[in-house]
């Protein structure tokens, strides 16, 4: 009876050292198979939200490429200095030749530091997160084309929200250059344009996303319903998937289905039925014309 007594003991005594050695086997095993990141990963999302950044994954085939605004972006110089109300209800835009949207912007061509878009407004459409004044602006006539397709879209009960339109040369600067400290310039200029390179300093360029991807910037989007009907629908808008699928080599950038770049309603719809991107059509259609 002493003897059982005495064995019980014994292993009611070494009972917590096997409980850790078997948390410390399984933590290992998770990190090891990456499975922690997983589990932990709507915890880091939810105080990267609260924190008003945007979900940002280091992967190469899910990227926030964009994404990464410093939390105290600058405040835009073109608009005038009006209350946000305002701005979120754009005036009619004038009527305008399609050419002025088809600025080209690339790896090799760069827009001037001092470049600013003119006519640039807030449009009324759903924004992932509040703040950030800078990157909410458009272009009037692209704000008032992307009102269009949201709304449509919602109409077939497909809810997009906008992340980041406008940015600054300073501010594309920010971003590039935290993308090349995080991960190296190989890997960011792959994701990520140059200041003065950047589509974004036109004021014709918005990144989206929905609920569905966790309002983060990732190639699943493409695979979603919200994603699928805007690659179907956003040359009815004058909008272009800038950098398709399948054309990496040729724009030198990953695949991002949530980058929309205006370009008015001819070229857009020209560019989706021949599946060309805007160098090409601007080298077949514009170029070749004059």
């Amino acid at each position: 009876m002493k003897t059982r007594k005495k064995q019980q003991q014994q292993k009611a005594k070494f009972a917590p050292f096997l409980l850790l050695l078997l948390i410390f086997l399984a933590v290992s095993f998770m990190v090891k198979n990456n499975w922690l990141d997983e589990l932990l990963a709507p915890v880091f999302s939810f105080m990267e939200a609260a924190a008003g950044e945007p979900t940002n994954e280091q992967n190469p085939n899910e990227q926030d490429i964009d994404a990464e605004e410093p939390t105290t972006p600058e405040t835009p110089a073109a608009p005038d200095q009006e209350s946000e109300e305002n701005e979120s209800q754009p005036q009619e835009p004038e009527e305008e030749p399609e050419l002025d949207y088809l600025i080209l912007v690339n790896k090799e061509i760069a827009l001037a530091e001092d470049y600013v878009p003119p006519n640039l407004t807030i449009p009324s459409v759903r924004f992932s997160q509040e703040g950030r004044a800078e990157i909410k602006h458009l272009q009037a006539a692209a704000a008032q084309a992307l009102e269009e397709l949201f709304a449509a879209a919602e109409e077939e009960d497909i809810i997009l929200y906008a992340v980041s339109g406008y940015r600054s040369y300073a501010l594309q600067k920010s971003v590039y250059n935290r993308h090349v400290q995080n991960s190296g310039q190989a890997y960011a200029d792959r994701i990520s344009a140059r200041p003065g390179h950047s589509e974004h300093q036109t004021g014709l360029a918005m990144d989206i996303t929905s609920k569905s991807v966790g309002f983060g910037l990732k190639t699943k989007f493409g695979e979603t319903p919200e994603g699928q009907w805007v690659a179907e629908n956003a040359h009815r808008f004058g909008f272009i998937i800038r950098y398709p699928e399948g054309k990496e080599d040729l724009t030198g950038y990953n695949y991002e289905p949530w980058h929309l770049r205006y370009v008015g309603k001819a070229a857009a719809q020209t560019i989706f039925e021949q599946d060309l991107i805007l160098e090409e059509y601007i080298r077949e259609y514009i170029d070749a014309a004059r």
